[in-house]
């Protein structure tokens, strides 16, 4: 506000300036030209009438311009003083951990606009974020409590004489230790893949192959619990530049998922085809489906549904998240799809073609 009125001052000053310089000039050239002779003191009196007239049409003139100007300046200062007010009010609620607060759109342009709209997308992504991490630390908590608990009783009977150290005692604190395991291991490769720490060593191989190794690696344990297993490569697809053991261990976590999903009696199908100059793989299963608020989370670290992820089919939570970092390592895309509720889903892996 001080810098506008400094400038409106300026600007009156100059428009003064530049009348006095000019106007007299100006007026004696048009008195010349009308051929009007007058006395001395007849020409001072004329140039005085000039002059109070010059002086009071620019004084009034120029002050009522220079309060109007400054009348609007004070009102759009005020705005934008409220609306950068609010901003900073609401990114420091924000930063105090009131992800829910918003800035509405203080109507001063498109800048402004954007300014608001960016705050709530970031106010909207801390929630999100800070949602997850509850859920994560709520669901990790759940995962390790089960084994450990089954840790501690077998060793506190054993203790107590209860049960002896045998080779079933053994076996159930080896399979609680084995899933503790399994789910550090599953967070690191997660948290790799997401951090870009992940190596992926890229190589040109068949696309095909790689759906038949898949398939070949779980046959055994879909046989085991009575579903059907088929892979279906259409065309035999061109070779790929991809890391094999990378992408064989997300066609695993995409046929575990199914499998735990999938009743006895039903089918899964591990499909290959070409997608535009790269490839597509698909899982489809005949399971129970999923509803569809749930496809959109579905990649998040821990999510469950109770038509998705069910703790009592034993998941870890994470498979579909390592699968996703791992096929966005590969500059690939990785989704689901299903009508909910039956009959079952299909989830679907693309890789580009990259010169392979």
């Amino acid at each position: 506000m001080l810098a506008q009125g400094l400038v409106l001052v300026a600007m009156a000053l100059t428009t003064w300036l530049v009348s006095s310089a000019v106007a007299p000039s100006i007026f004696h050239d048009h008195l010349r030209r009308a051929g009007m002779a007058h006395t001395g003191s007849e020409s001072e009196h004329v140039e005085e009438a000039f002059w109070s007239a010059l002086l009071v049409g620019l004084t009034v003139s120029l002050l009522i311009a220079v309060a109007a100007a400054l009348a609007v300046s004070a009102y759009f200062s005020r705005r934008v003083q409220r609306s950068v007010g609010a901003v900073t009010t609401v990114a420091g609620q924000i930063g105090a951990g009131r992800h829910s607060a918003r800035v509405s759109d203080p109507g001063l342009g498109e800048e402004f606009t954007t300014l608001a709209e960016t705050i709530n997308s970031l106010a909207a992504r801390l929630e999100r974020s800070e949602t997850a991490r509850r859920r994560m630390l709520s669901d990790l908590a759940h995962e390790m409590r089960t084994p450990l608990a089954t840790i501690d009783a077998h060793l506190e009977a054993v203790e107590d004489g209860v049960r002896d150290l045998d080779g079933s005692t053994l076996e159930v604190i080896g399979t609680s230790t084995a899933r503790l395991r399994r789910l550090a291991e599953d967070i690191g490769a997660v948290s790799s893949a997401e951090e870009g720490r992940l190596t992926v060593d890229r190589a040109v191989v068949p696309a095909a192959d790689v759906a038949r190794a898949a398939w070949a690696a779980a046959a055994d344990r879909y046989e085991a619990q009575g579903v059907g297993l088929a892979v279906d490569v259409e065309g035999e697809p061109a070779a790929v530049r991809i890391d094999a053991d990378r992408i064989g261990q997300v066609l695993g976590n995409l046929l575990d998922n199914a499998l735990r999903h999938t009743p006895a009696g039903g089918l899964v199908t591990l499909s290959c085809r070409a997608h535009g100059s790269g490839v597509e793989y698909a899982v489809t299963d005949t399971g129970s489906g999923i509803a569809p608020e749930h496809l959109d989370h579905l990649f998040d670290r821990f999510y469950r549904a109770d038509t998705a992820r069910d703790r009592l089919h034993g998941g870890s939570g994470i498979g579909l998240s390592i699968a996703k970092a791992l096929v966005e390592a590969h500059g690939g895309s990785i989704g689901a799809a299903s009508a909910g509720g039956g009959p079952g889903s299909t989830f679907w892996v693309r890789i580009p073609g990259d010169g392979a």
